[in-house]
């Protein structure tokens, strides 16, 4: 019969029940919005905190951290330089080239927000030097390298200076002349200024998508709000304990970081929100006590939910194997936003749905109110024949049947189809891109470099540096000079150069080191600069083994490098962690098997049409060497959510029903929900997209047709025909309880 549980207590108990979950329930409510007050705050103040300097996230063992550590004591100070490159339109006369010196010259007195003046900054007065074609002007600011990246309130020193300099520069505009802040300093100032828009634009388009999407999945006004606020509050948890931790220097986070925190925390929650949501439904048809359908639901989602979580957990932390610290510390803080969105999603969630009581929780499912039929038997869905499931299914039970009529055709059609995808994941390019192409939009250090180029010796800017031994001197010289692509070296000096013709500067030696600048002609954020450290280091290493090939395109190399060795290692841990997870969770050594491979195989189709539309759709420079590490931990992990809700649902079935039909029943009974689930975690990582960053819209496009993938024809398709045509043989070995 139906649940009612006030008919089997005393009108008194159930009273002091019924208040004792109202005080349980407005408990929960309340710890989560004081959680919500604190971590609004912090996830306005995640910037603050943000490392955004490639060259912190190498390892300390990399040539180039090494070279830089003995090339910082052949310097006073470190530095960061601004550079203000002046173009004409032809050649500049006297009278212009002198405004743009005294322009430098005033530069020391430029006042900043916060009192001080750019010469409180620099190492040395700026300096400005007309280009050997005469039609431009460059003024180098080197800025101290500690300094400009001390945090001013909401902001880096660095990003101050820059924002003042253009200011300033704007003056210069006069008279057939055009001026660019560029140089290091420019570059990072504008990469800081892309990922502001965290913390607005990205966040108010991910929770505009899933809004809508809840809308035409609940048609309710209310259920959306409940829904989205559940991922609010998980967001502004997992924001409090990530400021903390990089605040205390416990794990680094850079911009890239953040945006993925957030797009995974609001879908993450979102998912597992649908699946407890459509899981309470199910139940408020079948009893008349609220806290019992929730009850029950939790019961019957816990599993799914905490496999999903737990799976995803344990993809992530297979970053900390990473040797790049941007990359090791996504794991936790991706991690950390994942436990979030779990206890988020069965506390809170539960806690808000209930906030009604007895009498008006229904409510929050209006118009389309679940209530079970009026003196009905208590039937759950397994005493259903398998045709009334298939016909209340709708759609999916139309596709559960037509799976089950060919269930060979479709799993080998599906998986034939893949395979032609993947087959052109050789033609991905991730061998790294220039800094320029960095950015989706222009920028004036990108118009600035190009401007440098086009007059200077771009990659005298920061040069390729080469610690050796002061007896290899002489040899190392003769090596790089060698190396196609540099335009000169010379060692530095222990003494300012005199005017020509003065005797040459003896070289400065060190600890028995000295230090030689190699300029390249490609600048050194290119991805030609880039190549030619990798053949200066051959060539110096042949020559002097113990050499140390150092600097800016240095670092981008050893990224590069460091990249493609994190893939060799953490793609086999994570498929060998996530396949534990699996082996655990449906008692079985097939089917994860199975589903592991299905998944590897949709991530190769994904790589493989990636390919096409980044290479002859959108002409893409490349991508950065980290993309395919980042959308394989996020595809395989997220991507088996999907197969883990239905196979779970499916097991459930089968114990009851037999292998076969537990296919058509689980299918029919999850497609809605999973599909749901599928779309809205698409629609999330699409939103990364809005950020003006090659590499987040590569990785948004690659995760969001990834999981499309995997909830529409992975899930869909090819899953459930091959499980239907292998019967209990899927459950090997322990499957001796289940009949096909």
């Amino acid at each position: 019969m139906l649940s009612n549980e006030s008919s089997r207590t005393s009108p008194s108990h159930g009273r002091r029940r019924g208040l004792l979950r109202g005080l349980v329930t407005l408990g929960v409510i309340l710890v989560w919005f004081a959680i919500g007050g604190l971590g609004g705050a912090a996830v306005g103040s995640l910037s603050e905190v943000q490392e955004n300097d490639a060259a912190a996230f190498l390892p300390e063992q990399a040539e180039s951290t090494r070279a830089g550590e003995l090339a910082r004591e052949f310097s006073d100070q470190s530095t960061l330089p601004a550079l203000l490159v002046v173009e004409g339109d032809g050649p500049l006369d006297p009278g212009q080239i002198g405004e743009v010196q005294a322009f430098a010259d005033r530069l020391p007195a430029l006042e900043l927000e916060d009192g001080r003046t750019l010469g409180d900054l620099v190492v040395q007065p700026p300096v400005a030097i007309p280009s050997e074609d005469g039609e431009a002007v460059l003024v180098t600011i080197a800025l101290d390298a500690d300094t400009a990246n001390e945090q001013v309130g909401e902001e880096r020193t660095v990003n101050v200076v820059v924002a003042e300099l253009r200011d300033a520069a704007a003056d210069l505009e006069t008279d057939g002349l055009e001026a660019w802040v560029t140089g290091p300093a420019g570059s990072i100032a504008d990469l800081v200024e892309a990922f502001a828009g965290i913390d607005g634009i990205l966040l108010l388009v991910a929770l505009g998508v899933v809004f809508v999407i809840l809308v035409l999945v609940y048609r309710s006004p209310s259920l959306p709000f409940t829904v989205l606020l559940t991922s609010l509050f998980g967001l502004s948890g997992a924001a409090l304990v990530v400021y903390h931790l990089a605040d205390a220097g416990v794990l680094v986070l850079n911009g890239q970081s953040q945006g993925i925190l957030f797009i995974l925390v609001v879908g993450a929650a979102t998912d597992y929100s649908l699946l407890l949501v459509a899981r309470y439904r199910e139940e408020l048809r079948r009893v008349t006590s609220v806290h019992t359908a929730m009850r029950r639901a939790l019961r019957a989602s816990i599993e799914p939910i905490a496999a999903s979580a737990g799976t995803v957990i344990a993809g992530l932390l297979c970053l900390l194997l990473s040797d790049l610290s941007s990359n090791s510390s996504l794991g936790p803080v991706a991690a950390i936003g994942i436990v979030a969105a779990f206890v988020a999603a069965l506390t809170l969630l539960p806690a808000l749905l209930l906030a009604g009581g007895q009498r008006f929780a229904r409510l929050i499912f209006w118009p389309r109110v679940p209530r079970p039929a009026d003196d009905a038997p208590d039937t759950e869905a397994h005493d259903e024949t398998l045709e009334e499931v298939e016909a209340r299914s709708g759609v999916w039970g139309r596709v559960s049947r037509g799976i089950a009529a060919h269930p060979r055709r479709v799993w080998v059609s599906t998986a034939a189809l893949l395979l032609v995808a993947a087959a052109f994941v050789p033609t991905f390019r991730a061998e790294g891109t220039s800094e320029s192409d960095v950015f989706l939009t222009q920028v004036e250090s990108v118009a600035g470099q190009e401007a440098l180029a086009r007059h200077f010796d771009a990659g005298q800017v920061q040069p390729i540096t080469v610690v050796a031994q002061e007896g290899d001197l002489d040899a190392v010289l003769e090596a790089a000079l060698g190396v196609d692509g540099v335009e000169d070296a010379a060692a530095v000096g222990d003494a300012p150069a005199g005017p020509p013709g003065d005797e040459p500067v003896p070289p400065r030696v060190v600890d028995g080191r000295v230090l030689v600048e190699v300029v390249t002609a490609a600048a050194s954020d290119s991805q030609e600069a880039t190549e030619v450290v990798r053949d200066v280091r051959t060539a110096v290493h042949d020559v002097a083994d113990d050499a140390l090939v150092g600097g800016a395109a240095a670092e981008r190399l050893d990224t590069q490098e460091t990249s493609t060795r994190d893939l060799t290692v953490i793609v086999p841990t994570v498929l060998g962690v996530i396949l534990l997870v699996l082996i655990g969770l449906l008692r079985s050594v097939l089917a994860p098997v199975l589903l592991m491979v299905a998944n590897v195989l949709s991530f190769g189709a994904t790589l493989g049409i990636g390919a096409i539309v980044f290479n002859h759709v959108f002409d893409m420079p490349g991508a950065d060497a980290v993309v395919p590490l980042y959308a394989f931990v996020f595809l395989v992990a997220l991507g088996i959510d999907y197969s883990i809700f239905l196979m779970t649902r499916v097991r459930e079935e089968s114990l009851r029903h037999g292998t076969r039909e537990g296919v058509r029943r689980g299918l029919a009974v999850t497609g809605g929900v999973i599909t749901s689930a599928g779309v809205v975690l698409a629609a999330t990582f699409s939103a990364l997209a809005v950020l003006p960053l090659l590499f987040l819209a590569q990785l948004a496009f690659l995760v969001a047709l990834g999981v499309l993938i995997d909830t529409l024809v992975v899930r869909t398709l090819l899953v459930p025909g091959l499980v239907h045509d292998l019967g209990r043989a899927s459950w090997w070995p322990w499957g001796t309880r289940i009949r096909d």
